[in-house]
């Protein structure tokens, strides 16, 4: 598969670099073209750069990987190359465990109105970048689970696929409406782990979810 990515940061890095490894072709993206073309190299043969118009063309898939604060501009740049794409937003609205957008639409729901026409996933938001990049993400003998939130059933399907690729089991988190839950969750959490806390410990296992 295709996969063009909207950033040439760390999650761009970890994502893309697993992605290359799983035999897709990846084409990374940066205001700063020798960041990009960096990043290429060092994913490797299977990996381009350009501009981000170029990579969302060039994407069968599109991520999008850039800090919130300038993610629309981004994406309105790149809106007619991504009209009909599974566009997969992996973008936290978040500050130490503060919503930037607290009371207002998801960054999900904000990337989709600013390209008109793509087919936005939300998913990939719940993790540092370094637990992309392990091989697989396994904790306590079970592969990580990625919750996946999106209303185009072609589009979460290959989100799932690509879930799948890193080694990770995907979970049906709803439609989009539902990002901002996981946009929140991912606040609520990184608040815990800024403090120090065990973020996983706050939730029992599924035999005991309902009270048994």
């Amino acid at each position: 598969m295709r996969i063009g990515i909207l950033g040439a940061g760390g999650m761009a890095d970890a994502l893309g670099g697993q992605w290359a490894r799983a035999g897709h072709e990846i084409m990374v993206s940066s205001r700063d073209a020798g960041k990009a073309a960096a990043l290429a190299r060092r994913i490797g043969p299977a990996a381009g750069a350009g501009s981000f118009t170029e990579a969302a063309g060039f994407g069968e898939a599109v991520l999008v990987a850039i800090r919130y604060e300038g993610v629309l501009d981004v994406v309105r740049t790149a809106a007619p190359a991504l009209a009909g794409k599974a566009v997969i937003d992996c973008v936290n609205p978040v500050d130490q465990g503060v919503l930037l957008n607290e009371g207002g639409p998801s960054a999900a729901r904000q990337i989709a109105e600013a390209a008109p026409g793509a087919r936005v996933v939300k998913a990939f938001n719940l993790c540092h970048e370094n637990v992309w990049r392990m091989t697989p993400p396994v904790f306590g003998g079970r592969a990580l689970a990625v919750p996946v939130c999106g209303d185009d059933p072609a589009a979460t399907e290959l989100t799932r696929r690509l879930v799948r690729d890193l080694g990770c089991d995907p979970l049906d988190g709803g439609g989009l409406a539902r990002a901002d839950l996981l946009e929140a969750t991912a606040a609520f959490m990184i608040g815990l782990w800024f403090a120090g806390a065990d973020a996983q410990a706050v939730l029992p296992p599924l035999t005991h979810a309902f009270g048994s």
